[in-house]
This record gives C-alpha cells, sequence and structure tokens, in this order.
C-alpha cells in the first residue's frame, strides 16, 4: 500500500507539473506579480523583475541607456510619448528601460555596447531579441512595432489606391512584383521593416505596374506623388543591406547639415563613407558651393552621404579638430570611412561639379590616396631633453628598433597637459644622457598617428627597442617617479628576454633591421 501510495503521489505531481508546464501564454500572465514600477509609462527593469516583464507582456521593445548620457537623453521623451499611444490603445506591448550602469548584469547578458541600445522581445523570448536600429522619433517607434508585429507593407489592388497611397507624405516606397511570395519581394519586406520613417506599399497589380510604367519586378521611390528613383530586381533578387541602406539615404537631406539633431541620424544610415564640407555658411561663395554639391550628391546616393559642417558655429569645434582642418583651408572637403578610419582629402581647391564628381569616384574605385595631417617638422627638434615628434617623423622615431621611445600624446587646449609639460621635460632631462632612450611629445590634435585605443589628453605609449610593431600603453601615476619606473621595468623586462632567448639559442644569427632614424 505504500508503494501504491508513493506512486499515486508521483503521478499527481507529475500531472501538475505538466499542466502547469503547458499553459498558453494568456495563462501564465494571468498570474502576475507586483507590479513593476512605470515612469512615463515606461517600465523601470532589473535583474529582477526583466523575467516578469518577459512573462507577462507579448512584446516587449527594451531601451538599455545610460542615465548621463546625451543620447540617451534626448531619446527618452520620444520613447515615452510612443509608449503612450500604445498603452492608450490598448495593445499586448509594453515598452521598458534598463539603466546599465546599475543594472551590469543585464548589460554583460544583452552585450551592450552602445547608449542607448534598443531592443525587441517577443513572446518572453530573452535569448534572441531584435535589434532595433535607427529609430529615434515617436512615430518612427510606432510605426517600427507595427511592422515588426503585422504587416510591413500596405497592400495596394487599383490605381485610385495607389495615387492616394504616394500622395500621403513626402516620401513613399512602392515594391513592384509579379509575385507578392518568396525572392525579391521577402527582402522588400525585411526592408520594409528596417525603415519605419516610410510608407511602404507593395503591388502585383498589372493596372497600377501600366499606370507608373513598370514592366518588371522594381523598387520605386515617390516624393510628392513624382518617382525619384527606382532599383531593379536583377534576377528576381535583391540586395536587403544594400536596399536598405539605400531607401534610408531617402530619410535625410541630399547634403545633410551636421548639428545636434541630426548627429544621430546620420550615423543611423548604414552608409560608412561621409564626404564632408567645412565651410562657413555666412561666406559669399556658400550657395554656389552648396549647389554644386547637391547637384552630384544624387549620383552617389546609398555609397557616399554628403554632409556639411559650418565652421562659424562653435560647437562644431570638435568635429572640424577631428579633421584636423584649419581656417586657411577652408572651404576644405574630406571623406571618411567609417569603417577603416581612414580619411581622403579632395586634391582641387576649388569645389566644381567635375571636381566633386572625380574626386568621389576615384575614392570608390580605389585610386584616392589616403590623407595624414602633419606639421612641419621643427628646427632643432631633436636637440632638446624632450624630442618634438610631428606626423611626419613619427614612424621614423618611435619605431626605431634600436630605441626605447616614451611619447607624450597632448593637446594645446588641455589644462592638463599644459600642467604635466614641466614634468615630461624633468623626465627628459632625466633620460637625455641615457644612450637608446628617447623621451618625445607630440601635438595629437594637429598630427595624424596611427593609433589604437586613445584616452583622454594626456596620454602616453612606451615604444619599445627591437620591435616595428610593439605599443606598450601607460597606466600608471601622472609623476616623475612612476613614468621613470615605469620606464625602466619595461626596458630591463626586454633585457632578461633578449638574454633568455641567445641563452636558449646562441647561434641564432641577429636580425638585421636598419634604423629609419637615429637620434
Amino acid at each position: 500500500m505504500r508503494t501504491l501510495g508513493l506512486l499515486l503521489l508521483a503521478f499527481i505531481s507529475w500531472s501538475l507539473g505538466t499542466a502547469e508546464g503547458s499553459l498558453s501564454p494568456a495563462e501564465k500572465k494571468s498570474k502576475k506579480g507586483k507590479p513593476i514600477k512605470e515612469e512615463d509609462n515606461v517600465l523601470v527593469l532589473k535583474k529582477s523583475n526583466f523575467d516578469q516583464a518577459l512573462n507577462e507582456t507579448k512584446y516587449l521593445l527594451v531601451e538599455f541607456y545610460i542615465a548621463l548620457s546625451g543620447a540617451s537623453q534626448s531619446l527618452a521623451a520620444e520613447f515615452a510619448k510612443a509608449a503612450e499611444q500604445f498603452k492608450n490603445d490598448a495593445v499586448d506591448i509594453q515598452f521598458g528601460k534598463v539603466d546599465v550602469a546599475d543594472q551590469k548584469d543585464l548589460k554583460k547578458e544583452f552585450d551592450i555596447q552602445e547608449y542607448p541600445t534598443l531592443k525587441f522581445f517577443i513572446d518572453g523570448n530573452r535569448k534572441n531579441p531584435i535589434d532595433c536600429k535607427g529609430v529615434r522619433e515617436a512615430s518612427a517607434f510606432v510605426t517600427w512595432v507595427q511592422r515588426r508585429i503585422g504587416s510591413s507593407t500596405v497592400l495596394l489592388n487599383s490605381t485610385d489606391q495607389a495615387k492616394a497611397f504616394i500622395d500621403l507624405e513626402g516620401l513613399a516606397v512602392i515594391g513592384f512584383f509579379e509575385k507578392l511570395q518568396d525572392g525579391a519581394v521577402e527582402v522588400f519586406y525585411d526592408s520594409a521593416r528596417e525603415v519605419p520613417e516610410l510608407p511602404f506599399g507593395v503591388t502585383a497589380s498589372k493596372d497600377i505596374f501600366a499606370k507608373f510604367g513598370v514592366r518588371e519586378d522594381m523598387v520605386v521611390v515617390f516624393q510628392k506623388g513624382k518617382p525619384i528613383h527606382n532599383e531593379a530586381s536583377e534576377e528576381g533578387k535583391l540586395n536587403k543591406v544594400e536596399l536598405t541602406r539605400l531607401i534610408k539615404t531617402f530619410t535625410m537631406d541630399l547634403v545633410t547639415e551636421y548639428n545636434l539633431e541630426t548627429s544621430v541620424k546620420i550615423f543611423d544610415v548604414p552608409v560608412e563613407s561621409h564626404l564632408v564640407l567645412f565651410m562657413p555658411k555666412n561666406s559669399d561663395t556658400f550657395k554656389e558651393v552648396y549647389e554644386n554639391l547637391s547637384s552630384v550628391a544624387p549620383e552617389f546616393r546609398g555609397k557616399i552621404m554628403f554632409i556639411l559642417v559650418d565652421t562659424d558655429e562653435t560647437r562644431n569645434g570638435r568635429v572640424i579638430e577631428y579633421f584636423r582642418v584649419t581656417v586657411v583651408e577652408v572651404p576644405a572637403i574630406q571623406i571618411l570611412n567609417l569603417t577603416s578610419d581612414a580619411r581622403y582629402k579632395m586634391p582641387a581647391e576649388e569645389v566644381t561639379t567635375d571636381h566633386l564628381r572625380t574626386f568621389c569616384r576615384n575614392y570608390l574605385e580605389g585610386k584616392a590616396k589616403q590623407h595624414w595631417s602633419s606639421e612641419e617638422i621643427e628646427e632643432g627638434w631633436d636637440k632638446k631633453p624632450v624630442k618634438v615628434l610631428v606626423g611626419k617623423n613619427f614612424d621614423k622615431v618611435a619605431f626605431n628598433t634600436k630605441n626605447h621611445v616614451f611619447v607624450m600624446f597632448h593637446a594645446p587646449w588641455s589644462h592638463n597637459c599644459q600642467k604635466l609639460f614641466p614634468v615630461w621635460e624633468e623626465l627628459g632631462k632625466l633620460y637625455e644622457s641615457r644612450k637608446k632612450v628617447v623621451i618625445a611629445k607630440i601635438d595629437y590634435t594637429a598630427n595624424e598617428v596611427r593609433l589604437m585605443n586613445v584616452e583622454k589628453y594626456p596620454f602616453f605609449r612606451l615604444f619599445p627597442a627591437g620591435s616595428t610593431t610593439e605599443v606598450v600603453p601607460y597606466k600608471g601615476e601622472f609623476t616623475l617617479d612612476a613614468f621613470a619606473k615605469f620606464l625602466e621595468e619595461q626596458i630591463e623586462a626586454r633585457k632578461k628576454n633578449s638574454t633568455k632567448a641567445k641563452q636558449e639559442d646562441p647561434e641564432k644569427e641577429e636580425k638585421i633591421t636598419t634604423p629609419k632614424e637615429e637620434l
């Protein structure tokens, strides 16, 4: 009897477990826990309530942010507006936010690298959330979510319907496809989900094809009722990345002025090459230059984004400094490749349509020469305790295999750098008579150097002897003793490694490297 009782108990336990495991999402959500705190209709999420939010909501859009981030702050109001609209519509969609400065476990779990980052969770699945990129306005958030949970496009069945659709907005996109399933049309649907800023329609109607003179599968962009661009589906295929990139460029002006409002949008558009014009808007020649730029831009849409930086705007100082543009160069034009961080300077001084077109074509064909900024080499640059480096002589000195070269990277406007110059001079004097040790400095804002992981000014790097590639970051205190101790430890460590290598293989010939420049 005891055995029978245990079996019966086990069966009951198994039955209850099975019943719990087979609950529908609606039944699970009926067992709600303590209400999660809200701020402006947005759930305040933490590690302790994240699972609850996922289980109680079919669709959950979460913003991972840092409170002190300017981009996060500017997004918060629009995010809250969209949350309010969905709440008023009584749709099973919730918006939530996670302060990753406080919730480090969630930051790590979802690999949050940028702020803000938005992820969309469906049916409580925390393993594969969908990234929500490039959305910054409340209306775009609403459209983006709606396209994720429903149809991404409007089905157009008549010419009247199509005409009304393209007249509704300034810009609209229609996909013309003979078949509305599989192949290129699925790529079109996916692109529509990625560009919530624009209305998308799709049609297989022969009457609509004929109305707009379309004879093959094609994507057409309309502006104020007129076609302004078309992209044919070659052999029934479309590339989602290229199509999305192209369509997103239509959400920006042909020449977009860089400012606080547009800066985020510029980098949200997936075009890696930016042509930047540096020029004051109040210049006598500005109108002519701007018109030339605007007339060339359509030819390179989707390949190069055209941007204007007003050099009279004080808030653009950091951008001008980054590109190392001087007053005498203005108007100046450069192309920046966001992937490689390489810059290319237009060689012609006059900003004509021919010069612009040639420059852009040469860049895209790989014929443009990469630009490296450098000051001129000072007379007597190597006669002082601290050697003065510039872009033109940096590699020759820093990567000289015979010397240990300790370099201070500074900015002329930095008060921290100015306070530290006397200490660095003392270090130079300390090692002035020491062979194979060089103490140097370089104005990093005026001279371009291939360097990874740049820090706040000043920062320091050791380029040790015996290598043409090794770079050692300095992480210690900014004192004379700390600098000297670091340098001695690095030199001693390399002596030991060198001695050990010779002992292990005394007959091995020493590699001969011709130094580029000796001090």
